[in-house]
């Protein structure tokens, strides 16, 4: 599909289910956060951006096709991909899967316990956040990568029912959405367009896709045709459910001229307008769909960023590859589980940190160029076969992501410096 050879499949194939690895790490990847912007977008411009949400689709489905594809054919990690680079890959990954993973993991304990909030009011939301912390915490620790996934699958179910279901009660405006795939970019748009194209479903979870795949038993060239059906099908679910938003967003609160916050909160004032309009038990219904965002990405996270951690320390050790210390509930990966947990529950009761929030945020912003760029190099190398590097049309793909994503980067980090400075 996006190699310019033919795929070298054994004569024989074992029967495999198509879906997994690629459902896990779309439903990691759509947050609350993505369901925010895309909702505030569409509250602000309508159906003006679909466009961008197809766009954002593509790019991701190339982002981790390179990934899952080098993992196939090279026989590496990603990270001893990165490694070969040079030691400037491991200088900046080092501190940012630390940093990275103790402020996000209390963003997504916060996130995780908002809506649960909403629909119990006399909760207190600290108590909840440590509360969905902790059950994360156990259902990763004592969990294998199948039960994992199958929970995730329970989880997507969970968003299609209300996400979806929020989208066909908002009853779209069909010649609006067709409209809308002709690329068009309204007045005072461009952030917007620049965030839907570029978070349309993760940023270092995209990296942990080849290890979920490695969990899978994915794990040769042979398995290249049913990881790319997998990851295609995968973003298809997660562009349905941006595209939800999309048409809710312009439907329900574009159409009356309803505002809402770009934070978290605004998915809690959704749904009291949807409480308003289609009556409460509808608005417990969606809160219940943004938990199932918020907690699929939280576990998402436990576990796939945990398996990057432990493959990181591995190689530091010169470990052999796969070594059962860096896997599924290997000792290095639950290091990276407790430091998920533990530590950042202590920021749930502290101001924002302005020195550790600044370095979140420009390490944050930096990954998407670098991982872009690092699979540029990977991918028309000799590092992996001939037959699996890329075609013209991903290197024109990853192209567009590095500037596009650097863009952004540059944007990001100036609009944490002068906020916090």
């Amino acid at each position: 599909m996006f190699a310019m050879s033919e795929d070298v499949e054994s004569s024989a194939p074992p029967k495999w289910k198509v879906v997994g690895p690629g459902l896990v790490v779309a439903a990691t990847g759509i947050g609350a956060a993505d369901l925010v912007a895309t909702l505030v977008a569409g509250s602000r411009y309508g159906y003006a951006l679909l466009w961008v949400i197809i766009v954002g689709v593509i790019m991701k489905v190339v982002l981790v096709e390179g990934a899952g594809r080098y993992t196939l054919a090279s026989g590496n990690t990603i990270f001893q991909g990165w490694r070969s680079l040079g030691k400037w890959t491991t200088a900046y990954f080092a501190p940012y899967i630390v940093i990275w993973g103790f402020v996000y993991g209390a963003a997504a304990m916060s996130s995780s316990a908002l809506p649960i909030v909403a629909l119990f009011p006399s909760l207190n939301l600290k108590a909840v956040a440590i509360i969905s912390g902790l059950l994360g915490f156990a259902l990763i620790w004592l969990g294998s990568y199948g039960f994992f996934e199958k929970i995730i699958t329970v989880f997507v179910g969970i968003m299609f029912v209300t996400v979806i279901g929020a989208a066909v009660v908002a009853v779209p405006n069909i010649p609006a959405v067709v409209k809308g795939i002709v690329p068009t970019i309204p007045d005072g748009s461009i952030v917007y367009v620049l965030g839907l194209a570029g978070g349309v479903g993760g940023t270092i979870t995209l990296a942990a896709y080849g290890y979920w795949l490695r969990e899978k038993g994915w794990i040769t060239p042979k398995f290249m045709k049913v990881m790319r059906i997998d990851n295609a099908m995968a973003y298809v679910i997660s562009g349905i459910f941006v595209l939800a938003m999309l048409i809710v967003g312009a439907e329900l609160l574009y159409s009356s001229q309803i505002a809402i916050s770009t934070g978290d909160q605004g998915l809690i004032q959704l749904s009291d307008v949807l409480a308003d309009r289609y009556g409460t038990v509808f608005g417990y219904v969606f809160l219940i769909g943004f938990w199932s965002a918020s907690f699929s990405s939280l576990i998402g996270v436990w576990n796939g960023v945990s398996l990057m951690f432990a493959d990181f320390i591995g190689n530091m050790k010169g470990l052999p590859q796969g070594h059962e210390d860096t896997r599924v509930g290997g000792k290095y990966f639950k290091w990276y589980v407790v430091w998920l947990t533990f530590p950042p529950m202590a920021l749930l009761w502290l101001d924002e940190p302005i020195g550790l929030v600044l370095a979140y945020g420009v390490l944050g912003a930096v990954f998407m160029p670098f991982l872009a760029v690092t699979l540029l190099r990977l991918l028309n190398s000799d590092r992996v076969p001939t037959q699996w590097r890329n075609g013209w049309f991903t290197n024109i793909v990853l192209g567009v992501c590095t500037i596009l994503f650097a863009w952004l980067a540059v944007d990001q980090v100036h609009s944490v410096i002068t906020s916090y400075l």
